[in-house]
């Protein structure tokens, strides 16, 4: 699947709702709504249950480095906190700040405040308490329950960026892992795995938008693990075949890790492919790639072009992580 310029306007007009306090859009109507329920029931009979109902905790300093700690703020959903894992040094935060101790050769305290199966609209009780931490950078993982709940759109995207300009005020740099393609997740079954996949991208794209006005930076998940759960799923996936593994939580945590080093000037960027263009036309692009980074730019000195802000993609080589790495 390749972008297009209907995927463009889409984002634009959940964002534009967003911003004027609308609904949005919405991804399903009314007549298909049985049909969908019916098949995330059977969906959830095939899943489970995960074997923990929340991640390990993993507050604490990370990095045998010297000196003034960083202190990274981690807000979200499962995601965030690990979901699945007994032993904290698996789950994404913990992952994240020894990535980051290493390259900025100083020690990270890490507060984990997210939730599993929160939605964007609780992401205003995280950054109150993220905020007691004095965050230098927050990270944020949102928007797969936004999609499974039934959230509108419109509605997801305004608490996130609410989210993301407090934080910015308080001096925090914010990184958001936009919302992954729940498409990808093999026991969804058509035609509900068609229209998650389809929701999940527009939702990605409008939280694109939203992040970039408010201050911050995002990273597309897209279908991160989908190619990984086709052939080899007992690795990136966990036994509920839905939350990511350790492996998983892995290579989640180190498709972020350079746009969060990049945020505190600690990530030299030689080698991305840049791409500079209309914030509306980038977010569509970005959800189609994952592991890209979308974040404001100017152009001959302006933030504001003719088609609305400017912004620019950062396509980073991704590999596959080793969980020996």
């Amino acid at each position: 699947m390749i972008w297009t310029p209907g995927a463009a306007r889409a984002a634009r007009r959940i964002a534009t709702a967003a911003a004027l306090g609308g609904g949005g859009v919405t991804a399903l109507g009314a007549a298909t709504y049985a049909l969908l329920l019916a098949e995330a029931m059977v969906a959830r009979r095939i899943v489970g249950r995960p074997v923990s109902e929340d991640g390990p905790p993993s507050d604490g300093v990370y990095g045998d480095q010297s000196g003034e700690p960083i202190s990274m703020a981690v807000l979200g959903d499962s995601t965030s906190v690990g979901l699945g894992m007994t032993d904290p040094k698996d789950t994404p935060g913990v992952n994240l700040a020894l990535g980051l101790a290493s390259v900025a050769e100083r020690p990270v305290r890490l507060t984990v405040v997210g939730r599993s199966g929160a939605i964007s609209r609780d992401l205003d009780a995280q950054v109150d308490r993220a905020l007691d931490a004095r965050p230098d950078i927050a990270v944020i993982f949102i928007g797969a329950n936004d999609v499974t709940t039934q959230t509108r759109p419109a509605t997801a995207v305004r608490h996130l960026q609410d989210a993301v300009r407090r934080l910015r005020e308080s001096g925090a740099q914010v990184v958001v892992g936009t919302c992954p393609d729940l498409g990808t997740v093999r026991p969804i079954a058509q035609p509900l795995r068609w229209v998650t996949r389809r929701w999940s991208r527009q939702l990605a794209a409008a939280q694109t938008i939203g992040v970039i006005e408010a201050g911050g930076r995002t990273v597309s998940f897209a279908d991160l693990l989908g190619p990984s759960f086709m052939t080899n799923p007992t690795e990136m996936f966990g036994p509920d075949r839905f939350h990511p593994s350790a492996r998983g939580y892995l290579q989640a945590a180190y498709t972020v890790l350079p746009s969060v080093c990049a945020a505190l000037d600690l990530w030299p960027e030689p080698s991305a492919e840049r791409v500079e263009g209309s914030q509306y036309l980038l977010a569509a692009m970005a959800v189609e790639e994952p592991g890209t980074e979308v974040t404001a730019t100017r152009v001959a000195g302006r933030a504001v072009g003719p088609h609305g802000r400017w912004a620019m993609l950062l396509r980073r080589r991704r590999d596959v992580v080793s969980p020996h790495t």
